[in-house]
């Protein structure tokens, strides 16, 4: 038997295998969200006779499009003014320095206790911003909003009681809304993509017990919980996920609660969603190098460490799509040449089932977030392909973060919606990668016209969402770059 196709079909099948116990893991947090969401609506807890102290961090850095606007939503929460400080953690180099300081010294005149945080240098960039201002306040909660989020008042009226009812609590989170959702095709799919994160994983991880995250912003923290837990880290880009793992390890609670909605901007150009998708991507492989050894060593239940590690290895499914992606134009050969592999290739068709879990897990995101619709198969293909297509940038992104290769932080540039001439902030240019992934979509393009002539149909939709995903990807790259 020939070892190099044999090859092929191993690494492929392992491959394959892999994505079906992904799938088999959202199918399980689906199972558990949905026993939540049966279950009686939890009552909110009452409002406390005495308010304790909460100070809302804005971490800042370059935002001139949007930093009027976060800074007055954080003005208008509905919250005993004494008890409240905001701060404005200002790392900018730009007109936004500017425009914050105004903002503030007019709250300021208004009797609002807010602050503008210069620091000397961007040391440790938003981790090491968040654990400055710790040292220049005295919140015994702290919230946490990025520029691009528009709190509603009754946030922290709303989020601050969970903590007050329990001690051992440690962080209150809510969901993300969606500001500009149908501001473009980008935007309609990373909604879609958040939707599934905030209204399944979330909820079933919750509702099982298991570790949650912080998800970096809109949701607040117990101060003693981060002292606790050790403080912001520098030592990698999910500095949220980071913190959550020790102080979950630490033994304290995580509230997760989806009815609680904090609005935010989603990014709506290409190179300002692969810098958001770099970061999170690279920042929880660096999390699990960091914290995998140290869970499965602690007391947690072998099904917490189990999902833990589901959770910190979430990203290196991009890793295997890619290589599967790669691996899959060969295999058009070897299924045409060699015919002796064909029960494995049929026993490869029968694992495919393994996919509808997947499906089902995001076709119940969809249902809850938009109701019942006949757009979902369309969309749910779209976003596949996407999803794919950006394999190879995400792929990167993880095995740099498996490799402890230290990246510098790139923040999501935000447009905003104000009246002024919007500063159009860019993360990059068009470069070598994106050359690739314009190669990569000829290269499956390829792939999909052997098929056709080879009149096997076996691979023929892995390979149009491939060309499809990675065209669109490069193409948005390019056309946002100009």
């Amino acid at each position: 038997m020939p070892l190099l196709p044999l090859f092929l079909v191993v690494v492929y099948g392992l491959c394959l295998l892999f994505i079906v116990c992904f799938s088999l893991g959202q199918w399980q947090l689906t199972r558990l969200a949905l026993r939540a969401y049966a279950g009686p609506p939890a009552l909110p807890p009452p409002a406390p006779a005495a308010w304790p102290r909460v100070t809302v961090q804005l971490p800042l850095y370059n935002e001139q499009n949007v930093v009027e606007r976060i800074i007055d939503a954080t003005a208008a929460l509905d919250y005993p003014a004494g008890l409240l400080h905001i701060q404005v953690l200002d790392d900018s180099n730009d007109a936004t320095v500017g425009l914050a300081a105004a903002r503030v010294v007019h709250h300021t005149a208004q009797g609002l206790r807010i602050s503008h945080v210069r620091r000397l240098n961007r040391e440790g960039y938003k981790a090491g911003a968040l654990r400055h201002g710790l040292t220049e306040t005295d919140g015994e909660f702290i919230a946490i909003f990025d520029a691009d989020f528009v709190p509603e008042p009754d946030f922290l009226r709303r989020t601050v009681p969970y903590f007050l009812q329990d001690a051992a609590v440690g962080v209150v989170q809510t969901r993300w809304g969606h500001l500009n959702q149908h501001e473009s095709l980008l935007t309609r799919l990373q909604a879609f993509g958040l939707d599934a994160h905030f209204l399944i994983e979330q909820v079933g991880r919750t509702f099982a017990g298991f570790f949650i995250n912080f998800n970096g912003t809109g949701g607040i923290w117990r101060r003693t919980c981060i002292d606790d837990a050790g403080g912001w880290h520098i030592d990698t880009l999910t500095e949220d996920l980071d913190l959550s793992y020790r102080a979950q390890l630490r033994g304290w609670r995580f509230i997760y609660r989806p009815e609680i909605v904090a609005p935010a901007e989603l990014p709506a150009v290409m190179d300002a969603l692969k810098s958001q998708q770099f970061r999170w991507t690279k920042g929880a492989a660096e999390t699990a190098r960091k914290h995998l050894g140290t869970m499965w060593r602690s007391s947690q239940p072998l099904a917490t460490k189990l999902q833990a590690s589901f959770h910190l290895l979430n990203s290196s499914v991009y890793v295997v799509i890619m290589l599967m992606a790669l691996l899959s134009v060969p295999l058009v050969f070897v299924r045409e040449d060699y015919r002796e592999f064909k029960f494995v290739f049929q026993l490869a068709s029968v694992f495919l089932v393994g996919f509808a879990p997947l499906i089902y897990y995001y076709y119940t995101a969809w249902r809850l977030a938009q109701g019942k619709s006949r757009l979902y198969p369309g969309f749910f293909l779209l976003f596949l392909s996407v999803s794919m297509g950006l394999a190879l940038h995400n792929a990167r992104a993880v095995i740099l973060g498996w490799m402890g290769q230290r990246t510098p932080f790139v923040r999501t540039p935000k447009a905003g919606s104000s009246g002024r001439t919007k500063r159009r902030y860019r993360t990059g240019g068009v470069g070598f990668l994106v050359l690739l992934e314009g190669l990569l979509a000829v290269y499956f393009a390829f792939g999909l016209g052997c098929g056709i002539y080879f009149g096997d149909a076996g691979l023929l939709p892995f390979h149009t969402l491939l060309t499809f995903g990675f065209a669109a990807v490069c193409y948005y790259s390019v056309r946002h770059a100009r």
